[in-house]
């Protein structure tokens, strides 16, 4: 089989799990920050697995991560 091309915009901003999930940023962190509460600016921290319907989508952007 030939080999498949990583799209690497997909391989910098998503991961995959040891179980096999994709782990991506939460998004609205970047910024007009002084607007948004605490609450809202601490709920953005850290990762989150991908939606199930995304998820095929991103396993072909990247085949071999």
């Amino acid at each position: 089989m030939p080999k498949l091309k990583t799209h690497r915009g997909a391989a910098k901003r998503f991961n995959t799990t040891g179980t096999g999930k994709v782990t991506r940023k939460k998004a609205f962190s970047r910024h007009i920050l002084t607007s948004k509460t605490t609450k809202q600016k601490r709920g953005l921290r850290g990762t989150t697995t991908m939606d199930a319907t995304d998820e095929p989508r991103v396993r072909r952007m990247i085949p071999y991560k």
